[in-house]
């Protein structure tokens, strides 16, 4: 079959089945569920295969998140699905107004490498909740886990209710040429500039998860032990290859020797040698690694710095400047640069001046501090005293702003994302107020300001 046929035969099965229950919704996502299940260990093998996780980074940043997407779809898809009732102005009497929410119909989810299961099979819970025919796209660079997705979805859903498209470049571009409801994109700039141009000659509205350079700023009030712990993790989870991975490090320069100290030394406790550990995570290709590796070349490396070929150890580099080769575009890997600043107005200015990142993190004690931050600097989401894990809450919508991203999903949000909202005022027969009708004399005129104030 080709994508054209394959397009062609879930636009088909829209129209005849359209919509379908939520009954049978939620039997789809409870077949999800346990097919995931079912398949715990393999998906583990393949994201291991891929990237290097080990089963339990596998489990906790790829394949609980998607169970808990299916949970609380579930559990709240017949409240969201919903008629949803709304005033109805007094102009309008009788009547009463309501919102129905329906399916886009085919929807397209094109999914990255560095979380090859969560960001392919999350989007879809939200696509299946609201009553899509779906149409995913993994990523070449994760073959196992391409192949994994491509059998377990096979196994759950006939291809006119979702399918998996395996394949590079050109299986991108020819389903980028096709007409889709809906497009859901996750990845790179570059790449999100050109989906956002394919879906345009059709007007297909889209959602782009895209990255950036997210700071994490820490100031001298903040509690470093916890602040050291907390960007190691954040740092070091999938060896950076994340894309709300803290990218830079803005930290007072009072506190920065002791915080990356202590940086170091949680590294140390989490990985020992981690060229040789079995917890840490590789590059997803030599490509990758040789360009990660060069971005290091002339920078003063603190800490680490080395690699095997394939893994390359946490790093800390000190004495950067804004007009460094590492500083002009997401590094996507296991490299902390390290800047230091003397003001925080300094600290806002330096990430004002660029593009909008996806995440912010901050560390801090004081109040004030938290506030201003929240309210000077625009980023898409982040946390307070913490890294990463707000993606985590399904009750936050996760996205970007500006080149960052557009649109959210997660939870109810993701549900959201696939679905359009259908506003629908009911009339009543009984009372028919003339006053809308021509010709317009000064009477009615006179009753029509006094309903509309």
């Amino acid at each position: 079959m080709t994508i054209h046929d394959l397009v062609e035969m879930q636009r088909a099965a829209h129209r005849i089945n359209h919509p379908y229950s939520v009954d049978d919704r939620i039997e789809m996502l409870e077949v999800l569920r346990s097919a995931i299940l079912d398949r715990e260990q393999a998906i583990c093998a393949a994201l291991e295969s891929d990237l290097g996780k080990s089963p339990g980074e596998a489990y906790m940043a790829e394949i609980g998140i998607v169970l808990s997407e299916i949970s609380c779809a579930v559990a709240h898809l017949r409240r969201w699905a919903a008629p949803k009732r709304v005033r109805t102005p007094l102009v309008l009497f009788p009547a009463r107004s309501y919102i129905l929410r329906e399916p886009y119909g085919v929807v397209l989810i094109m999914a990255p490498w560095n979380y090859p299961f969560q960001l392919t099979m999350a989007p879809l819970v939200g696509a299946l909740a609201a009553g899509n025919h779906c149409i995913l796209k993994p990523s070449n660079y994760s073959p196992a886990t391409s192949r994994v997705i491509f059998d377990l979805i096979s196994d759950c859903f006939p291809q006119e209710i979702a399918a998996v498209v395996l394949g590079g470049r050109n299986e991108n571009q020819a389903l980028l040429e096709e007409r889709f409801d809906y497009i859901f994109f996750t990845g790179g700039v570059t790449v999100g500039k050109l989906v956002l141009e394919k879906a345009a000659r059709h007007l297909t509205p889209v959602t782009l998860e895209l990255g950036g350079k997210s700071p994490c700023i820490v100031d001298e009030s903040a509690h470093i032990p916890t602040a050291a712990r907390r960007i190691a993790f954040g740092k070091a989870l999938n060896s950076g290859q994340t894309c709300v991975a803290p990218d830079y490090l803005l930290v007072h320069e009072d506190v920065q020797e002791k915080l990356l100290n202590g940086i170091i030394s949680c590294w140390r406790q989490f990985y020992g040698d981690p060229l040789s550990s079995p917890q840490w995570p590789k590059m997803i290709s030599r490509r990758h690694y040789d360009r990660v590796m060069c971005l290091m070349d002339g920078q003063q490396i603190y800490y680490g710095g080395q690699g095997d070929g394939e893994r390359i150890a946490p790093t800390i580099l000190t004495n950067v400047t804004w007009n460094a080769p590492i500083m002009q575009e997401e590094i996507f890997g296991p490299v902390l640069p390290v800047i230091t600043y003397h003001s925080l107005d300094d600290a806002i200015e330096m990430i004002n001046q660029r593009e909008k990142p996806l995440a912010l993190y901050l560390f801090s004690k004081r109040p004030s501090v938290q506030e201003k931050i929240l309210q000077k600097v625009p980023f898409g989401g982040g946390c307070i005293n913490d890294t990463v894990v707000h993606l985590s809450n399904h009750r936050l919508p996760f996205g970007g702003v500006g080149q960052s991203g557009m649109g959210g999903y997660h939870g109810k949000h993701s549900f959201d994302t696939f679905t359009h909202e259908k506003s629908i005022v009911k009339k009543g027969n009984w009372l028919d107020i003339r006053a809308r009708y021509a010709p317009f004399t000064d009477k009615k005129t006179k009753l029509i300001k006094k309903l509309m104030k």
